[in-house]
């Protein structure tokens, strides 16, 4: 008879619990994350395209939409090295998990007049909003 007390006050526990966590776990902060370090693709000799995969299983119902701010380091043919934080913005649409978004980046000096070198990107931070098309 204890048995079944304490199965009926657990089903009763679970029962009164269950929508509060359902709505704990759905105001939970959108998570986003980066699949794999970010590939750095030359498109000449100072112009550069950056892409990110994007991995955010909580923004699959409604969407989402954020921000990854980045550090590049890159280095002219003279010497000169430089280090900068940037950002990009990306959209993770509904009844999607994933998404990948590339960054344009033009690295030199003297406009154009060094072949420039990438030493490293770095992801800072990502930032995500739930609705895919949120302004940022």
């Amino acid at each position: 008879m204890k048995l079944t007390v304490n199965r009926v006050a657990a089903a009763l526990v679970a029962s009164l619990l269950a929508p509060t966590l359902a709505a704990a776990a759905d105001a939970a902060p959108r998570a986003a994350r980066v699949t794999q370090e970010p590939l750095v693709m030359r498109l000449s000799k100072d112009e550069f395209r950056i892409a990110f995969g994007i991995e955010a299983p909580r923004c699959a119902l409604r969407g989402c939409s954020g921000q990854i701010h980045y550090r590049i380091a890159w280095r002219t043919e003279d010497g000169t090295q430089v280090a900068e934080t940037r950002r990009v913005s990306y959209s993770v649409p509904a009844h999607y998990g994933r998404t990948m978004i590339v960054d344009r980046q033009y690295l030199d000096t003297a406009e154009g007049a060094h072949t420039t070198e990438v030493v490293g990107v770095t992801v800072k931070r990502i930032t995500c909003e739930d609705g895919a098309g949120t302004r940022l």
